[in-house]
């Protein structure tokens, strides 16, 4: 789940991060109340949404008088906005954040997220803030440094003062950068978060460390100990596939192909879209209905799935370990009645009594199709996708 600019720093400033003043607002009209709060004559406005790219999109933006504040704020409150990371259709933008404005002398990275490779949290830095990180990552990777932390001990001093040191500050900004990484540290592991990035952390004209920008993503799997970041939750920012799946308590991402996929288990449905994209079609979302599924939960998913205009034809890989293949034929039998699908399906069962289940789905005289084995199915979905798309 990722919060708002204006959310995250709030948590920055609830472990004592510097952050710049800012007021949020969600009608133009009270631009002037935040401007008079905030004080100074120039400020900059940053559309609030759940995507990368704001500047380049035109959603940032630096006023300098109150009648260009509430322009710009109406240029932008109400409207959606298309960058990089959200296009074609872009995101709603409810809010701005209003913050004041001051010298910069030079903008770092930094970063703290969970290394899987190493099985442990990692902090990121670099001197080259203010640019995506993937890009300096592939073209200068000397300029990133990475401090492994211990699980028992955290973030030790002594690995603070090697990132201060590599990025050049220098006398109190190191005990200052000292303190700043312990307090991200702690809140990232406190409030089990996926994700903690401040790009930039800048450092003023007069010598102080403040994050200009932060992106938070919290771990769903920890929400449920974690009820005041969950009711942070924007849903006008979630896809609506993915918010009625979430809803639904189904795992459901939504992708940019034109075959729904309806798999049970989260790797059997990575392995589903790998064979998809193998034999030459695109899988239209990522969906794990458990292992556990019902017929009630494969109607939701058959919802969900056609609610993407895109869809022309939907692989349901289902294996029955839990639940027996005749039961789930039968239960994928009645969510297609339900639903009405249109469109074709293709079904791949495996495990106890799967011939059964088979012979169930060709009786059925609905347009299932049953396939034999995964190669088959993903084979038979990209035709009948590529039929109905010419």
């Amino acid at each position: 789940m990722n919060l708002h600019e204006y959310q995250a720093k709030e948590l920055l400033r609830a472990f004592e991060v510097p952050t710049p003043r800012g007021v949020v607002v969600e009608n133009s009209g009270h631009v002037e109340v935040a401007s008079s709060y905030i004080g100074g004559d120039r400020w900059v406005v940053k559309a609030q949404i759940h995507a990368g790219g704001r500047g380049k999109a035109g959603g940032v933006k630096l006023v300098n008088s109150s009648e260009e504040l509430r322009t710009v704020a109406d240029e932008l409150l109400g409207k959606k906005l298309v960058t990089y990371q959200n296009a074609p259709d872009g995101q709603l933008v409810s809010r701005v954040l209003v913050e004041e404005v001051f010298g910069i002398a030079r903008e770092l990275y930094l970063s703290v997220l969970t290394d899987r490779e190493h099985e442990r949290v990692v902090v990121v830095a670099s001197a080259a803030g203010g640019m995506d990180i993937e890009d300096v990552a592939r073209d200068t990777p000397e300029k990133i440094i990475r401090e492994v932390c211990d699980p028992l001990m955290g973030l030790q001093d002594f690995q603070c003062r090697n990132i201060a040191f590599f990025l050049g500050l220098k006398d109190k900004q190191i005990q200052e950068a000292t303190r700043v990484l312990k307090a991200l540290y702690k809140l990232y592991m406190e409030s089990d978060l996926s994700l903690l990035e401040v790009n930039p952390l800048v450092v003023s004209d007069d010598g102080r460390l403040v994050a200009l920008d932060c992106k938070v993503s919290v771990d769903d799997n920890a929400l449920y100990r974690q009820k005041n970041l969950a009711d942070k939750r924007d849903p006008s920012q979630d896809d609506p596939k993915e918010a009625a799946a979430h809803a639904a308590g189904l795992n459901y991402i939504a992708l940019n192909g034109n075959i729904g996929c309806l798999v049970n288990g989260a790797g059997l449905a990575m392995a589903t879209m790998d064979v998809i994209k193998l034999h030459g079609g695109e899988p239209a979302n990522f969906l794990d209905v458990g292992g556990g599924a019902t017929a009630e939960t494969v109607a939701r998913a058959f919802k969900i799935i056609l609610s993407d205009d895109a869809v022309k034809a939907i692989l349901v890989n289902i294996f029955g370990g839990i639940m027996r293949c005749d039961i789930i034929a039968e239960g994928i039998i009645k969510a297609v009645q339900e639903v009405g699908v249109t469109v074709p399906v293709i079904v791949r069962l495996e495990g106890t009594n799967v011939e059964l289940g088979k012979q169930m789905l060709r009786d059925s005289g609905l347009s299932i199709i049953s396939a034999d084995g995964l190669t088959d199915a993903a084979i038979q979905a990209v035709a009948a996708a590529k039929g109905a798309a010419a």
